[in-house]
């Protein structure tokens, strides 16, 4: 059985207890359905929030659902320039057989506009890349000898 991850994003609608948990509740309640989630094949969860999201962890709002055996961990977003607000991310370490492909990622409310971004992602000159490696690989890739 292999650990896949799951990503999830919304945003709370107030830098409030009950609009934090009330997203993330959401937010984990169509990811655990859209892929048939049960909280004993989640090995862990990794919340994030934006700097301006404070009044509560995300993470109590699985707790609420049941995932008491599950380890949680709540984090700040980088706080980048120009980001999306109010943004509670997630990621799932799920024990499945599903193949990577059929995992449904969810991004709802204002964050659904973050997942077109990685249509964004300039592509990688692979043969520049290659030849980097391959000059450096022997150079700063050396095993330690203990």
């Amino acid at each position: 059985m292999a650990c896949r991850g799951v990503r999830g994003a919304t945003t709370a609608d107030a830098n409030t207890s009950e609009e934090i948990l009330k997203a993330t509740r959401q937010l984990l309640a169509l990811i655990i359905r859209q892929n048939g989630i049960e909280a004993a094949d989640v090995a862990s969860a990794i919340f994030s929030t934006t700097d301006d999201l404070d009044a509560e962890f995300p993470a109590l709002a699985a707790r609420q659902l049941g995932w008491l055996d599950v380890a949680l961990m709540c984090t700040h977003e980088l706080d980048v320039p120009k980001s999306m607000r109010r943004c509670i991310r997630v990621l799932l370490h799920w024990n499945t057989d599903k193949p990577a492909g059929q995992i449904t990622h969810v991004y709802i409310k204002d964050a659904a506009r973050l997942r077109p971004d990685i249509c964004k992602i300039p592509p990688v000159d692979w043969d520049e890349l290659n030849q980097w490696i391959a000059e450096h690989l022997n150079k700063e890739a050396k095993p330690s000898r203990q």
